[in-house]
């Protein structure tokens, strides 16, 4: 009988298990194989937006197509992506550390997460906030080379998220086409799919999208018809008048107007005219640029929960206070990433072998002071506390010897002393 040479480690809860390629195949992950369709990118209006809506609250047969190619268009305006990307910067660069059950932190088991799958999770995460609702899909386990004594670790290929025209997250279903309803579908809550998906946000969530199409769309609008605006009224009219009838002259005067920029010139015949009309129409800003003005501060008390941080403000009491309200929402972006990761991945992973038992997913608070509290906070500590030089050493990469003689005793001592020499001479010399 032929053997099987070719091996595959695979780390379970179990330990670290040598199987053969066919053996291995059971711990590999399945994969929803779906009918990938082109994304429509017609125009829009409040009109198709209703519609859209409506197909999506349908109870019988939910229907989200529409409303998330509505969605697609809304993604690109500038001022609502600046908005998403200040919001989730502040989570995506906050520190995160992972802690035991003592509660002490375990570097270790950090190395697992400080990987380029773990931030596109987090952003594919936070994105759910704005389309209502994202289903990840956990890539296929790997062996990395790390510093450690066994010289590599497990770890995901990367994740990958599951078009969301093919989720119908009332029903917990995907449809492998887009023409099935969800009767047909697959639900992503059984096994084995449900060992390798990570959901985010409520299954009847649309999203902040649902609101930012009611300003986007007019926006869009607005802009199109000030360029037209421009068009007509923006540049001044020339006109030229002739008394020739020759077709040949007339067709070559049309080209030399047509030509002229910049830089125009025309040799005409004589007795042609030319003309330039300037336009007297001067409200556009008044009436197109008012109008985007609104629609852009009206994204920013959507997203970031006011208008200050990305606009410009007037004084610094209101920018604190708006500031105060942005960071409500930035916690409350962490707390929906703290819970997603402790309820739904690190279980997970764990079953996927990984040795992460008994650890827990928290943000490192510690790390995100600024430099002046950091001195405050070190300068409180060591006057109070005996500090061991190892954290100073660990912390700064440089030497630290013994700790020297507090002299804080010494010049305290001092004036009491001579306390009564002080006191004895008169206050008034």
């Amino acid at each position: 009988m032929k053997k099987n040479k070719e091996k595959m480690l695979v780390r379970t809860p179990f330990g670290t298990l040598r199987l053969a390629k066919k053996d291995a195949q059971r711990f590999k992950k399945t994969v929803m194989q779906l009918q990938r369709t082109t994304d429509s990118l017609t125009r829009k209006d409040i009109g198709d937006w209703r519609n859209a809506w409506q197909m999506a609250i349908n109870v019988d047969n939910p229907n989200r197509q529409r409303l998330y190619d509505i969605y697609r268009d809304v993604e690109v305006d500038l001022h609502l992506s600046g908005c998403i990307q200040q919001r989730e910067g502040f989570v995506m660069a906050r520190s995160f550390k992972l802690v035991n059950d003592k509660g002490d932190e375990d570097q270790e088991a950090v190395n697992y997460f400080n990987t380029p799958w773990f931030k596109q999770l987090m952003k594919y995460a936070l994105d759910a906030n704005y389309w209502g609702h994202s289903l990840i899909e956990l890539g296929n386990l790997v062996t990395v080379p790390d510093g450690s004594p066994s010289g590599s670790r497990l770890s995901y290929d990367g994740v990958k998220l599951i078009t969301r025209k093919h989720v119908i997250p009332e029903y917990h279903r995907v449809v492998t086409d887009l023409s099935q309803d969800w009767h047909t579908g697959i639900d992503y809550h059984d096994t084995p799919f449900a060992d390798w998906l990570i959901e985010v946000g409520q299954p009847d969530s649309l999203g902040l999208y649902l609101k930012a199409a009611t300003q986007t769309i007019p926006k869009k609008n607005a802009l199109a018809f000030w360029d037209t605006f421009a068009e007509i009224f923006g540049m001044p009219m020339r006109i030229a008048r002739t008394t020739s009838r020759d077709d040949k002259e007339l067709a070559k005067m049309e080209r030399m107007m047509a030509d002229m920029g910049t830089e125009g010139w025309g040799i005409f015949q004589e007795g042609t005219n030319i003309e330039v009309v300037e336009s007297s129409r001067g409200d556009a800003f008044n009436v197109y640029d008012k109008r985007i003005d609104r629609a852009n501060s009206e994204l920013s008390k959507l997203i970031i929960g006011q208008t200050m941080t990305i606009e410009d403000g007037s004084s610094l009491s209101q920018s604190e206070t708006h500031l105060e309200v942005f960071q409500n929402l930035i916690e409350a972006d962490c707390d929906t990433i703290r819970d997603m990761v402790n309820n739904q991945l690190l279980p997970r992973m764990i079953r996927h072998g990984f040795p992460l038992q008994g650890i827990h997913f928290d943000w490192d608070y510690s790390t995100d002071y600024t430099p002046e509290q950091q001195k405050a906070y070190e300068e409180m500590v060591l006057n109070n506390f005996e500090v061991d030089g190892a954290y100073f050493q660990e912390k700064y990469n440089m030497p630290v010897g013994e700790r020297r003689a507090s002299q804080y005793a010494a010049t305290q001592s001092q004036p009491q002393e001579e306390n009564g020499k002080k006191n004895a001479k008169p206050f008034f010399d």
